[in-house]
């Protein structure tokens, strides 16, 4: 049975709570129709031109792509939307010095699309399972998401140490959702899209984040090179992989990848710690002691 959120001040006054305990939570009207409308405008090519997917975990009909902050200015105010940073770095935080883009991809599920294979998406790290979350996603609909045409099913209370157990056999609940409503839910939480049984197709987008040392999903400097990341305000660029992640992660040339928005060096730049403060105080005191 589709389920349809009462908006979060009178059904979930804590939408942290309610993901940590669920596993997802939805904050209504998190963003005016009126931006969504317009991204999905400037998507409308890329719709059109996209070939189906291949594979029948994509689905072949379904149409994918991604580089949305490449494609539209409008894909900025979803992944940079300050409420949801504030949720996924909370629930990243424990276990990374800062978190990263995963991915932005938009989805098109065509009448006649098959229900996808129920999945969690830190499957795609083969790390351990239980304690860890690996990503937070956001599922951002551009048109209604019913359960006739391929909403989103969520298998509440799936997440976390669940994982561990085998899959529930307790039936998915199917969320309606309307533009401007955004759909956050952990990487551990089992979901996936429904079968599309209606006559319109569904199109949205799912924007995630994840732990700042992670591959991810997306590759983000070949999807956003240094010509293109210039232009994004440094918070952005800081987001799509322009830092390193201390300990010295994702350098360019033993430095902070962020040199490369503006003159790019044609001479040898030299390396610089960039280590986290627990590392700099081990360090200064290794360094003293050999010192005297």
């Amino acid at each position: 049975m589709a389920t349809k959120l009462q908006p979060i001040a009178q059904a979930a006054p804590d939408p942290m709570r309610q993901l940590l305990d669920q596993g997802y939570c939805v904050l209504p009207d998190a963003l005016p129709n009126a931006t969504i409308k317009a991204l999905d405008e400037d998507l409308a090519q890329a719709f059109t031109e996209t070939p189906f997917c291949q594979g029948g975990f994509y689905g072949e009909r379904t149409k994918r792509f991604g580089r949305l902050l490449a494609r539209s200015p409008h894909a900025a105010e979803l992944v940079m939307h300050p409420d949801i940073l504030a949720i996924a770095e909370q629930v990243l935080s424990p276990w990374c010095d800062c978190i990263q883009l995963n991915l932005t991809q938009a989805i098109a599920l065509h009448p006649g699309a098959l229900p996808q294979l129920p999945h969690r998406d830190q499957d795609m790290w083969r790390g351990p399972v239980g304690t860890i979350e690996y990503l937070v996603n956001v599922m951002w609909p551009f048109t209604p998401y019913r359960e006739m045409n391929g909403t989103t099913l969520l298998w509440p209370d799936s997440h976390g140490a669940s994982a561990l157990e085998p899959n529930p056999d307790t039936a998915p609940i199917a969320l309606e959702l309307d533009p401007g409503d955004a759909l956050v839910f952990l990487g551990s939480t089992l979901h996936g899209a429904s079968g599309n049984r209606s006559f319109t197709t569904r199109r949205g987008a799912i924007i995630s984040y994840c732990l700042g040392w992670l591959k991810p999903y997306e590759n983000q400097w070949l999807t956003y090179p240094p010509d293109v990341a210039r232009h994004f305000p440094p918070e952005l660029a800081a987001l799509v992989g322009y830092r390193q992640h201390r300990p010295n992660l994702g350098n360019y040339e033993g430095q902070c990848p962020s040199i490369l928005l503006h003159d790019i060096p044609n001479h040898p730049i030299g390396a610089i710690d960039a280590l986290r403060p627990d590392q700099q105080a081990l360090i200064e005191a290794h360094v003293a002691g050999q010192r005297g």
